[in-house]
């Protein structure tokens, strides 16, 4: 498959173009992830997810630099754990492209290469079966169910425990 994305992180100037594409992906986003809707909140998700503790990759088109979804490293630990969490989502039309695929691609290639991380983690809902497909189709193995692991839309959720091991890296 040919590259056809790019990431990079966030920046002020993303806040129209980010702010419609969230807007017009309400109904797909709102069971699944907390997206910014507004200029206040995307303010805020820039701040804070571009630290060493939480990381934010915009993935675009490359002909175009049209947004298709966003791929987090979220918690990102060192030490004994070296850990991160998994989270990405489409923008509403992007979907089934195989974009975000390569897009989390990039972003385990990120993690297991310069941030030497030895596993990641995405904590999906049982019923979100496109996010357990592409969790899947990049390796990631399933582990296990954590009830009422996250609260969305106010209530407490399921989740699936899907994780990818750094079979590569070897700390020193």
């Amino acid at each position: 498959m040919a590259n056809t994305i790019s990431l990079r992180h966030l920046k002020a100037s993303d806040e129209k173009e980010f702010l419609v594409n969230s807007r017009r992906s309400r109904r797909l986003h709102q069971d699944w992830v907390q997206v910014p809707r507004s200029a206040k909140a995307f303010a805020r998700y820039i701040e804070d997810m571009n630290t060493s503790d939480d990381q934010a990759f915009l993935v675009t088109h490359q002909d175009t630099q049209a947004m298709v979804g966003m791929v987090e490293l979220q918690d990102i630990f060192y030490g004994d754990f070296q850990n991160a969490y998994l989270i990405y989502y489409a923008f509403e039309g992007q979907q089934g492209h195989g974009h975000m695929k390569q897009a989390v691609l990039q972003v385990i290639a990120k993690a297991f290469g310069p941030l030497r991380l030895h596993r990641l983690e995405a904590n999906i809902q049982p019923d979100n079966h496109a996010s357990i497909a592409l969790a899947k189709s990049c390796g990631f193995e399933y582990e296990g169910l954590s009830r009422q692991f996250l609260r969305k839309n106010g209530k407490w959720k399921d989740h699936q425990r899907w994780s990818l091991l750094n079979t590569l890296h070897h700390p020193p």
